[in-house]
């Protein structure tokens, strides 16, 4: 993967999900992010993605363009390559390890990150189509409420300062 495009999405905090329905509706990956330091305005990382006894490494930067939108470029990574990665890592950034689920419904891709530091709630991410584009979430999954604009919630951030969870 060597691309580069406009990523639309929503993000959320929403309830943590019953782990039954997940494994029935979900497609499972373990994840773990490093932050690298980077140029003013960018936000390059890298991950380690574990799908069953698949292991992947990318190398990902992203620039902000306005609350839902931002540029992705994305490349895929060995693991000797990733290995160097890490001596960039930004040291006011603890790396931040995830259990991600992908919930197929409707048409919508929907990703629910589980994190250790959260007990009742995750975080859910949707790629929009556009910017007007209306969800319909699955009636499983209890929204909280949407932090898109909420700086505080981007996985950049948590890697920095953990928000407490909602009541």
């Amino acid at each position: 993967m060597d691309n580069e495009h406009f990523e639309i999405e929503r993000k959320f905090i929403i309830r943590r999900p019953d782990p039954a329905y997940l494994e029935a509706n979900g497609v499972p990956s373990e994840i773990l992010q490093t932050y690298l330091i980077s140029s003013p305005g960018e936000s390059a990382r890298v991950r380690k993605r574990w799908h069953g006894d698949e292991v992947r490494y990318y190398y990902t930067v992203k620039t902000r363009v306005n609350a839902m939108r931002q540029i992705e470029r994305e490349w895929e990574l060995t693991e000797t390559e990733y290995d160097a990665f890490l001596e960039n890592a930004d040291p006011e950034r603890r790396p931040i390890r995830k259990q991600r689920w992908v919930v197929e419904y409707r048409g919508q891709r929907f990703e629910i990150d589980l994190y250790p530091f959260w007990k009742k709630q995750a975080y859910l991410e949707l790629e929009l189509r556009s910017e007007t584009q209306v969800i319909d979430f699955p009636p499983e999954l209890d929204v909280i409420r949407e932090v898109t604009g909420d700086g505080r919630y981007t996985n950049r951030a948590l890697a920095r300062e953990i928000p407490d969870e909602e009541e």
